[in-house]
C-alpha cells in the first residue's frame, strides 16, 4: 500500500457538500498525489462506514481540508 508523501488539499469549503462529491474530490486527490489503488480504496471503505459526520472526519484523516 502507497500512501502519498504529503497529504494532497481538498477545498470542500463553498463547494457542493454531496457526500459523493466529497469522495470523488478525495479520491481524485488522493490519486493525483501518488496514492495507488489499496490506499485509496482504504479510504473509501472508511468513509462509507459511517454517517455523513464520519465522512468529513476520515476526508480530514486524509487529506489536508480547506
Amino acid at each position: 500500500m502507497r500512501a502519498p508523501d504529503k497529504k494532497p488539499v481538498v477545498k470542500l469549503i463553498g463547494n457542493d457538500g454531496d457526500a459523493f462529491a466529497i469522495l470523488g474530490r478525495c479520491k481524485r486527490a488522493l490519486r493525483a498525489a501518488g496514492a495507488d489503488d489499496e490506499y485509496v480504496t482504504k479510504y473509501l471503505q472508511e468513509s462509507s462506514a459511517g454517517d455523513y459526520d464520519n465522512l468529513l472526519q476520515v476526508a480530514m484523516k486524509y487529506c489536508e481540508v480547506e
